[in-house]
């Protein structure tokens, strides 16, 4: 005889959140349905280890979805466990048997931290169904000798009726009576896609039954199961093929060509799970999209939560692809977010480390790939380096930078290694490009004594630069910046012997200039060129200025310093000029040339031109 019952009080006002507020896809009610469907099916074959009764017939273990869209009803059944009378009012009646109350008030205000212990607890997953569905029938028959199949139906309206089933077979249907504006979720491709997105690696065959449906409109993929149900992550890595890694790339991940290096994990111990990661070979267009989200693709036991997990990895290391599957994690009550503690940071900083590992080793092992890979993504590895406090040391080891005398990418162990004897510092240079670099005349000593220099020439470069002080006890010297160390005594001595031999045409020099200089001194950083632009070492490089304020930065003005060759033709030859306008107009290109040569405009445009002019007519 069929009965009626209430939902208690409280049990209703969090049916009413369930539906309305605890997912943010209606689609995830199919996911729901289907983890516990195959849920059902684990614990029959594991009772049925102990008890001969519960599968003798050894079945095939299978999940159904029965469509139809003309009677606008979707059935999900399973052949699992099944569920008693008893079994059934405790596990739909109620949705919580103790502090239901506590929790649906944590789920009001949003109180997200209270919830992934109630994981588990509380089978909210099966009201899922509401969201799309304004009436639910269970019926189900348990495994068993003696047992009798029930029948449960709601309108998720605060009462459910229970009475004596019709199910003949064990196992259990959830039919879902869908709303007039969800009938979608009727349709054979809709459903398709849904288990193909969310149920791929369910370890049980779903198939697909779409009433209606003629027999000349079958194809012969429609009697296969939907779902793969093998998880590639899942399988011992000795049998996975480079062609299957490659696939699953582009066709589950969206990558593009083929990835420079896979990632198989099998992780034990305190925390256990395993994934499956790519490094590409070059950096996709979502990855240069402002304000993109990226991360991980997150599995647990098979069962698909969301992609772009960004609490499983470092945002540096965004160019990443892959997924992670562990039954450890820690989720909220919608299986849709995260809770940050323990267990993430333990998997977060293990999949930090082995990408880490993988690309030292490709650095040592296959050093023109990783040439490949700092050309295509090298400047997420130096976002790393400086926002990466935690992985500091490993990450200077693995960045790279063009270098004056090959061209080749080269990282400060290679520099430190290859210094001549005598050398005494690492030498670097920012600038807007390679070829910019390259003809800075601060270079030109360096170059005379046989010195490599480091170009740091990309907008990830300007803000490192800061960042590089030493390596390995040696020193880094920007090559534009301060004294390069280079000067002996004697020359020292020299120098400021020339000093004070040029001092009133330094004078000269800084008061004309005294608006746009700090400084004006001679140099031994030249050799061919009159002069150049340089900085203390505290300032703000010109390619960083320029980057900032074209991003519409407000920059505090760093005055440069003004450096003289005092061997140079031009510099002997404005000390000598009697006229004093002749030498003004010396002193104003001389420092426009300096401007140039660092890649800046002269702060008067016009009146360089008018006085390259004017030379050149005389």
């Amino acid at each position: 005889m069929a009965k009626t019952c209430a939902f208690k009080a409280e049990i209703r006002q969090m049916l009413d959140l369930v539906i309305h507020s605890l997912y943010s896809k209606k689609e995830i009610f199919l996911r729901e349905l289907i983890s516990n469907a195959s849920d059902a099916i684990d614990r029959a074959r594991y009772l049925a280890l102990t008890d001969g009764t519960i599968a003798p017939e050894a079945p095939e273990w299978k999940i159904t979805l029965e469509a139809d869209a003309e009677a606008h009803t979707l059935t999900i059944s399973d052949n699992g466990l099944g569920m008693g009378e008893a079994e059934m009012e405790e596990a739909l009646g109620t949705i919580a048997k103790s502090g239901s109350k506590a929790f649906a008030e944590a789920l009001k205000a949003g109180a997200e931290a209270n919830i992934p212990e109630l994981i588990g607890k509380f089978g909210v997953g099966f009201y899922a169904a509401f969201m799309v569905a304004d009436g639910v029938t269970v019926e189900s028959l348990r495994r068993g000798e003696g047992q009798k199949p029930v029948r449960w139906t709601s309108a998720g309206d605060g009462e459910y009726t229970m009475d004596a089933g019709a199910r003949t077979e064990p196992g259990t249907s959830v039919t879902l009576h869908l709303r007039d504006d969800q009938t979608a979720f009727a349709e054979g491709w809709t459903l398709r896609d849904l288990v193909r997105r969310y149920s791929d690696f369910i370890a049980y065959p779903i198939f697909l039954k779409e009433a209606g449906k003629k027999e000349e409109e079958k194809r012969p993929e429609d009697d296969k199961p939907l779902n793969t149900m093998v998880a590639l992550w899942k399988r011992p890595k000795s049998e996975v093929k480079q062609e299957e890694y490659e696939a699953f790339y582009r066709q589950t991940l969206r990558g593009h060509g083929e990835p420079l290096r896979v990632l198989h994990i099998a992780a034990e111990g305190a925390v256990e799970y395993r994934a499956l990661l790519f490094i590409p070979k070059a950096v996709g267009m979502e990855q240069l999209m402002p304000g993109n989200k990226h991360g991980l693709s997150l599995y647990v036991r098979n069962v698909f939560i969301g992609d772009e997990i960004e609490e499983l990895m470092p945002a540096w290391l965004r160019f990443v692809k892959g997924v992670v599957d562990s039954s450890d994690l820690p989720l909220n009550v919608s299986r849709e977010m995260l809770q940050d503690d323990a267990v993430i940071r333990k998997i977060r900083a293990d999949l930090t480390n082995r990408v880490l590992k993988a690309l030292a080793e490709m650095a040592k092992d296959k050093p023109e790939d990783y040439d490949a890979f700092t050309a295509a993504l090298g400047d997420f590895v130096k976002e790393g380096f400086h926002s990466d406090w935690e992985n500091r040391e490993k990450l200077t080891e693995l960045v790279r930078f063009r270098d004056l005398k090959d061209g080749r990418y080269t990282g400060l162990r290679a520099y430190k290694d290859a210094m001549p004897e005598g050398q005494k510092a690492i030498y670097m240079l920012t600038a807007d490009t390679e070829q910019a670099a390259r003809q800075s005349p601060c270079l030109e000593t360096l170059k005379a004594k046989g010195y490599d220099v480091l170009f740091l020439t990309t907008p990830v470069d300007q803000f490192i630069a800061g960042d590089l002080y030493e390596y390995d006890k040696t020193p880094i010297v920007f090559a534009d910046k301060g004294d390069l160390g280079l000067d002996e005594a004697s020359a020292k001595e020299t120098l400021d012997a020339k000093t004070k031999a040029l001092q009133p045409t330094l004078d000269a020099f800084a008061k004309q200039l005294e608006k746009t200089v700090k400084e004006v001194r001679l140099t031994t950083r030249l050799t061919d060129s009159p002069c150049c632009l340089v900085q203390d070492p505290a300032a703000m490089a010109p390619a960083m200025r320029r980057m900032l304020e074209a991003m519409g930065q407000t920059v505090p003005e760093d005055k440069r310093i003004l450096e003289l060759n005092p061997d140079h033709p031009l510099v002997q030859a404005v000390a000598a000029e009697a006229d004093a306008a002749r030498r003004a107009d010396a002193i104003d290109l001389l420092y426009g040339q300096a401007c140039l040569a660092e890649g800046t405009l002269p702060p008067d445009p016009a009146r360089f031109n008018a006085l390259v002019a004017g030379l050149m007519g005389r």
